[in-house]
């Protein structure tokens, strides 16, 4: 495996020393560059193109949020490869996770977690995967849920607006609709609930529940249950 190339954008500095000296100590990271604010974070960001940049919401000059989409702005004219995103924070309101991810964040990192947690975080994202913590996973869900419900439910044709993806997967969600059962199978997967623990509460027998969630991987075009949730905020339905 390639050493991930870490940048850390963290204002509180007893934070920032921690987190960075664990990281020293996970195989195949390295922490290349370190910034307490988000000016300062943007041009580290430019000028050392990390495979990762693990950026803190609550930033003094401007948030994390902001700092992602002046970042993705400047990658989008070309200016730099891609680095992934993974904000770091202790808030998990709904504004917040919502705004993150329709800026164009990569993965949700919750400060209270372990390191070795973070840096299993780093690693799935440094593949092309997401991170996002349960709780946070719920919001998304909850929030897709909602929207694709009102989406569906309009007598009129409903065009849905798509936020940060690609022009092929933003035909996904319109062109592979869920059924209510398929979104009830993706809410009890995000509750992080066994595919035993969805056929008892749905009433259903445990192959059906099979091939629901093989149904939402392919409809989705990803390989695991967290990008179901990802995939379905940026397509279903950020506003």
């Amino acid at each position: 495996m390639n050493t991930i190339r870490v940048v850390l954008i963290e204002d509180h500095e007893l934070t920032r020393i921690g987190i960075i000296a664990a990281l020293k100590q996970q195989n195949g990271i390295e922490v290349i560059g370190e910034a307490k604010d988000a000016r300062s974070g943007l041009k580290l960001m430019k000028s050392t193109r990390p495979d990762v940049a693990i950026v803190d919401v609550d930033l003094p000059d401007m948030s994390g949020i902001e700092l992602i989409q002046h970042f993705k702005n400047s990658e989008e004219a070309g200016e730099m490869p891609e680095t992934k995103i993974l904000i770091m924070t202790m808030q998990d309101n709904e504004d917040t996770v919502l705004a993150a991810f329709a800026a164009g964040a990569d993965s949700y990192y919750m400060k209270d977690g372990s390191i070795d947690k973070l840096a299993d975080a780093l690693r799935l994202t440094y593949e092309g995967n997401s991170w996002i913590d349960p709780t946070i996973a719920r919001i998304i869900l909850q929030h897709s849920n909602k929207t694709y419900v009102e989406a569906h439910s309009s007598s009129e044709s409903t065009t849905v607006s798509i936020n940060g993806l690609s022009a092929e997967e933003s035909q996904i969600i319109p062109s592979y609709p869920l059924t209510s059962r398929e979104l009830d199978v993706l809410k009890l997967i995000v509750d992080g609930c066994s595919n035993a623990d969805i056929a008892e509460k749905l009433y259903i027998t445990v192959g059906t529940v099979k091939t629901h969630v093989r149904n939402l991987l392919n409809k989705l075009c990803v390989s695991d249950r967290t990008q179901v949730a990802v995939l379905a905020l940026r397509a279903g339905l950020v506003r």
